[in-house]
């Protein structure tokens, strides 16, 4: 059996792009390791229609069952290896099954570089944070400690001194930061700590601060994760020839989103773009309409 599309990854812009292609009636399929970024994020505060938030899980599921309504499916796999065929795709899963389509859309996202505090993971969008576009007003006049590794934290906590102006970064891996970066630092009166942390604390989901090697409490209401080296998924686009960037991402056409391959398309956090959840959604559907156009096209011949 082929499908009509296939969609590797079923985050936010998988999603999307599941239900505008399962309302155009065409047979899809979504593969999903259940293991993204959208898995983490326990609230969302900038979507319209949802002031107090909703987290990346209930809002995954909402998309799925809503997908699921209309005929899409789903398999929980990891796809190891994508190839073109002679008219489509197969694609072959950690287990061995294998699975053939004429369209393929890439949403595998990306996954942050977090460090392996359990704390952290649970108060990852309620009083933690890794995007300051999606989240910089959630620290507003707050105490927040900046988590990060060299210039890329420097330039986090520089960035959220827009919000608050009592900041400490703390450099956790003490990676060298340029002279630059520390002087405006001074100038912005961040509070600057060279050492690794030992301990997360926090209290029902909240950020209460952190304890340091050296046994230091530093306390905060507010944090932000900024490690750099964030795992672009792009191999699978790699496989098959996709054009990728430097730093990994995907490139697309700006109005169709399809890759520089026939029939490939790409959407989400996988794609150079801001990385945000309703940019997410905007990439799904716009994959989607033009996928369609293209199945359409194909009937006509």
């Amino acid at each position: 059996m082929q499908y009509d599309c296939i969609i590797v990854g079923g985050g936010i812009a998988g999603l999307q792009a599941a239900i505008q292609l399962g309302r155009y009636k065409h047979k899809v399929l979504v593969i999903d390791s259940n293991h993204g970024r959208s898995t983490l994020c326990k609230s969302y505060h900038n979507i319209l229609g949802w002031p107090d938030g909703i987290s990346g899980q209930d809002l995954r599921q909402i998309g799925k069952r809503q997908a699921e309504k209309i005929g899409v499916e789903f398999q929980s796999e990891i796809v190891d290896s994508a190839k073109k065929m002679d008219k489509g795709f197969l694609l072959t899963v950690k287990t061995g099954l294998q699975y053939e389509t004429k369209r393929l859309l890439l949403a595998t996202g990306v996954m942050d570089r977090i460090p392996a505090f359990p704390e952290l993971l649970n108060c990852l969008g309620i009083s933690v944070y890794v995007c300051p576009d999606c989240d910089g007003y959630e620290v507003k006049n707050k105490r927040t400690i900046v988590m990060g590794a060299g210039n890329v934290g420097a330039k986090m906590a520089l960035t959220l001194s827009y919000w608050t102006n009592d900041l400490v970064y703390i450099n956790h891996e003490q990676t060298e930061i340029s002279e630059q970066l520390i002087n405006e630092l001074h100038v912005h009166r961040i509070q600057y700590v060279n050492e690794a942390i030992q301990k997360v604390m926090e209290e029902n989901s909240y950020l209460q601060g952190v304890i340091l090697k050296s046994g230091q409490e530093i306390t905060g209401e507010r944090g932000f994760v900024a490690f750099g080296g964030n795992e672009v998924k792009s191999a699978l686009a790699k496989q098959l020839g996709v054009e990728v960037l430097e730093n990994q991402h995907i490139v697309v056409h700006p109005r169709t989103k399809m890759t520089n391959i026939r029939h490939v398309w790409a959407a989400g956090d996988v794609v150079a773009h801001s990385e945000q959840v309703t940019i997410a959604m905007g990439d799904g559907s716009g994959a989607a309409i033009w996928i369609h156009k293209s199945l359409m096209d194909e009937r006509e011949v």
